[in-house]
């Protein structure tokens, strides 16, 4: 599957001011009451159970009937830390493996059972300590979920063969090439590693590592991994959400009770030599804009000082109102953007700092300025207002985290207490250890392990990359059968798939809407879960609302929404809003703009106050539009930079033509973003930027009497006024059928297939979105099941229709090897011309059909999620009720239906195919299909 690296967030968790997550018991509430500080509000707690099975596996529930989904969650405690010398990346490349075939479900089955059962966050990730595989299922699905699971840790080496194997390594090998050697200073990260540590040591190889371990790892290494490092007594299982705790203890048992207990697992033995002079190198990237890495080796996770230098990597860099932000980005205005993290890991954690450059600077003046900020803080330390709003951003940050029961929320997050500290219920302390870092122990902290002599210095700068000697892909071949390994009894009932229990009732959220007297649209939906509230002002003036002359204006207007107002400064927002523990950041789409929101609830108020402030009350400071105009350019230099970004540029370009508004990404042109005046930022902001012409939407723990209150107060005085209309424009679609950006010596190709498609409004929306499902839009698509699965050209695949107030995009996009560009794209269309020419079966349709109906309460499980949706349904207007009809919509849907806008929407004939990458290399493969006429654009999307 695709691997997600899930960092550890700065475990500081939870309000100091708002009441108990409702997942808290009483009793757990009152215990915690008694251990908080004085002055401040109890700390939620997560009520779990915990205990372990005979054979070792620990087994954590957590019971919490909010939503009808639940989270399965396991972790193997095994990662590139166990790693042998001359096996790097093999952690991660089993890690894949885990999704071949088992006994009992054959290749393919578990995902595509999963997808059709609604499954969401499923999937798999590798990080230096650990490996987990994790789903989130609708509750009456717990069963298929452990079944799945079970039958990867019971029998997997029972059909395990050399077929799957070679199959992942080419897909391994793709995730390389896309993640690390085609990504701008994905090579410059990796030497990063390689400075920090010597090639002996498990984290050298920086979790993915080489073409050629990945290529020489052999059957037998993989059977070896598994019987030492996934037996039961090296895992443990969080089953977290709308469970009875009885009944799921007794499913536990009978899936994993069986199950023998693997040989001891003795902790690494592995010695991190210090670094005691500093190390520098130069690596030459396929980038424009020069980044400064600087890094050190610090304590591991969850000991001493590891909370203070998580808090010191805050402060550095931690949003607008850090110090390198202000000190680099805003003052200076030397560096595009900064970057400053404390991962925390089990034998040694990795305390990173990185900038880049903005155009015309270089790597030497960005040093020497990190550097002045560095000395300060160890000669000062940070202030007190600085440590609170570290915490209180932090906080924030976590607080949504454990919205959630699924993918990196409450299950994943005990899990990792589990394995680092043996204690799922460690809330409450990590909480503490945060409540007590002084201004004085962030100081030591950063003076004791930030010394210069400590340090590794890397600058990535423009050049020819040096991506070692090609480690060519064996030829496919004939593999010959061979017996597996049986290590646990057969239990033949395992060969029936689980039954589903009774279908629980969907309920989605609908909102409810009252409209100020101004016209403002205000909809909010209650959810009392956690003391959190999500808000979104939205504007239905997007991109599509850009004067012709002027691409990316909505965005440049939106974007200097945060730089000043007739009150505050840019500064002063940001520590307004960073003092609060509130997340805010604004931005425009094809068809709205936004301002977004999100804060405790004891501080809704005073953050909505800074809210409204920016979106009634903007300045347009011509010092901040210079800032934010330089600030673009810099961004429009790094979109050059990565393939998929050119793609989607040339892609707007050649499908709407100059004289559209969709013909244009967000951020515009180089020539329009200089040509843009504050007279033209205010303009769009007073045309457009109007009561009725918005809607403020809430969802979280706020009344609906209390937010009439506030919604009154901010914004009732915003005076209404005629929206300016969108100017009309037809697409001026290229006549080319095939389109090159040439990327001399790219290891991959981006590729895209587009077409200009449907509206929003479109009727055929339900049937679209299903026959997109099988087509290319689940993980066991037709698409994917191709190019990935069994050709291994591509570490993945998507289809999808972008809808929009006028017809938007329908694209197919991938990344391939670029040797296979030819076939891939064949193989793309042989796919389409099939989804045309016949049904989809009664099981796939099924299976279509169900993923988009039954996975819809697991995309409403956060407050920003329920937001987003209604903001949607604003937009669109699509209605209060759209969510509470469209699973009957989507069920309706039959394979008469499915065909018949395959037929009307895919043409492959009328397809634009688009390559980014090594045109010496992909042109003559592309020849071959005969695509003509053919163009050649720049990065920028211009004919050559």
């Amino acid at each position: 599957m695709k691997p997600i690296k899930l960092l550890a967030l700065p475990a500081l968790l939870l309000s100091l001011y708002g009441a108990p997550l409702s997942l808290t018991h009483a009793a757990d509430a009152a215990k915690a009451a008694t251990t908080a500080p004085l002055g401040a509000t109890a700390v939620p707690h997560i009520a779990y159970e915990k205990y372990t099975l005979p054979n070792g596996l620990d087994v954590i529930l957590v019971e919490d009937h909010k939503l009808p989904v639940t989270a399965v969650n396991i972790w193997y405690h095994v990662g590139p830390a166990n790693e042998a010398p001359g096996l790097t990346g093999f952690a991660h490349l089993f890690e894949h493996m885990m999704f071949a075939a088992t006994k009992h479900v054959p290749r393919g089955m578990a995902d595509q059972l999963l997808e059709g059962a609604g499954a969401t966050d499923s999937n798999g990730s590798t990080d230096f300590d650990r490996t987990n595989y994790f789903d989130t299922v609708p509750s009456n699905q717990l069963e298929l979920a452990l079944w799945t699971h079970s039958d990867r840790m019971g029998y997997l080496l029972d059909v395990l063969d050399q077929t799957a194997l070679t199959n992942q390594q080419d897909v391994v090998r793709n995730e390389r090439r896309q993640s690390v050697e085609n990504a701008p200073y994905g090579i410059v990260q990796e030497a990063l590693y390689h400075q920090l540590f010597p090639k002996t040591h498990p984290y050298y190889a920086s979790v993915i590592g080489s073409h050629a371990d990945i290529q020489n790892a052999k059957l037998a290494d993989i059977k070896d991994f598994f019987t030492k490092y996934y037996g039961p007594n090296n895992a443990s299982l969080v089953i977290a959400g709308d469970i009875d705790k009885a009944k799921t203890k007794e499913l536990v048992n009978k899936y994993f009770g069986s199950f023998k207990s693997g040989p001891a697992v003795p902790k690494p033995d592995v010695v991190t030599p210090p670094i005691t002079q500093e190390r520098r190198i130069v690596v030459q990237d396929r980038v424009e804009l020069p980044r400064v890495f600087m890094a050190w080796l610090t304590p591991s996770a969850y000991t001493k000082d590891d909370a203070e230098l998580s808090m010191a990597a805050h402060i550095l860099a931690g949003g607008k109102s850090s110090r390198l932000y202000k000190s680099l980005v805003y003052d200076k205005q030397i560096a595009q953007d900064v970057g400053a993290s404390q991962g925390s890991n089990a034998l040694t954690s990795i305390f990173t700092i990185d900038a880049t450059a903005r155009p015309g600077h270089q790597p030497e003046e960005i040093e020497q300025a990190l550097q002045v900020e560095l000395e300060q803080l160890r000669a000062k330390g940070p202030t007190e207002k600085e440590l609170e709003r570290a915490r209180n951003s932090i906080e924030t940050t976590m607080l949504s985290q454990v919205e959630k029961m699924g993918g990196r929320g409450v299950a994943n997050l005990l899990n990792e207490y589990n394995q680092y500290l043996g204690d799922p219920g460690y809330l409450a302390k990590d909480i503490e250890r945060y409540r007590q870092v002084t201004a004085a122990g962030v100081q030591r902290a950063v003076d004791t392990y930030l010394k210069n002599q400590s340090r590794v210095v890397v600058y990535g700068v423009p050049g020819k990359p040096d991506l070692g000697a090609e480690v060519p892909t064996p030829a496919p071949g004939k593999v010959k059968p061979a017996p597996g390994t049986a290590i646990n009894a057969d239990e033949p009932w395992r060969n029936a798939v689980p039954k589903a229990g009774p279908a629980p009732k969907i309920v989605l959220p609908q909102g409810k809407s009252f409209t100020l007297a101004n016209g403002l649209t205000v909809i909010h939906h209650y959810n009392p879960a956690v003391p959190l509230v999500s808000s979104q002002l939205v504007i239905k003036s997007g991109s599509g609302a850009n004067p012709l002359a002027q691409p990316g204006l909505s965005s440049f207007t939106a974007q200097l929404l945060q730089e000043g107002t007739a009150t505050r400064s840019a500064p002063q927002i940001a520590d307004d809003v960073a003092q609060l523990g509130a997340l805010l950041s604004t931005g425009s789409g094809t068809d709205a703009s936004f301002a977004q929101l999100t804060s405790l609830k004891a501080t809704f108020p005073q953050a909505l106050d800074v809210l409204a402030d920016v979106v009634l009350h903007p300045q347009f400071p011509q010092e901040e539009v210079e800032r934010q105009r330089a600030s673009r350019i810099g961004q429009l230099a790094q979109q050059r930079e990565n393939a998929g970004a050119v793609a989607a540029r040339v892609e707007a370009a050649a499908l709407y033509g100059p004289q559209h508004p969709y013909g244009y990404i967000q951020l515009g042109t180089e020539a329009a973003l200089k040509a843009a005046s504050r007279a033209d930022l205010q303009a769009f902001w007073q045309q457009h930027y109007l009561p009725n012409n918005a809607a403020l939407i809430v969802s979280g723990d706020i009344g609906e009497a209390e937010l009439k209150v506030l919604a009154e107060a901010k914004f009732g005085s915003w005076k209404a006024g005629t929206v300016a209309q969108s100017v009309a424009a037809t697409p001026q679609t290229t006549k080319a059928k095939l389109i090159l950006v040439d990327k001399p010596g790219a290891p991959q190709t981006a590729v895209r297939l587009s077409a200009i498609a449907v509206p929003r409004a479109t009727p055929d929306y339900a049937p679209l979105q299903v026959m997109n499902a099988a087509l290319g839009g689940l993980f066991t698509s037709r698409l994917n099941t191709n190019l990935r699965e069994e050709k291994g050209y591509t570490y993945g695949v998507r289809s999808q229709f972008q809808y929009r107030n006028q017809p938007g995009p329908f694209s197919i996009a991938a990344s391939v090897r670029t040797d296979v560009t030819g076939p891939a794209v064949s193989e793309t269309v042989k796919e389409l011309r099939a989804m045309i020419a016949k049904p989809l079966s009664s099981k796939e349709l099924a299976n279509a059909r169900n993923s988009q109906v039954l996975s819809l309460p697991g995309q409403f499980d956060t407050n920003a999620s329920i937001s987003a949706s209604m903001a949607n349904a604003y937009i669109y207007g699509l209605g209060l009720d759209y969510y509470t009809t469209l699973p009957q919509r989507f069920t309706s849907v039959t394979d008469k239906q499915v065909q018949q806008v395959a037929k009307k929407y895919l043409q492959p004939e009328k397809l634009i195919v688009i390559g980014v990458g090594d045109k010496a290399k992909i042109a003559p493969q592309l020849s071959k299909l005969k695509l003509a006429p053919v163009e050649l654009r720049d990065a920028e999307g211009n004919v050559k």
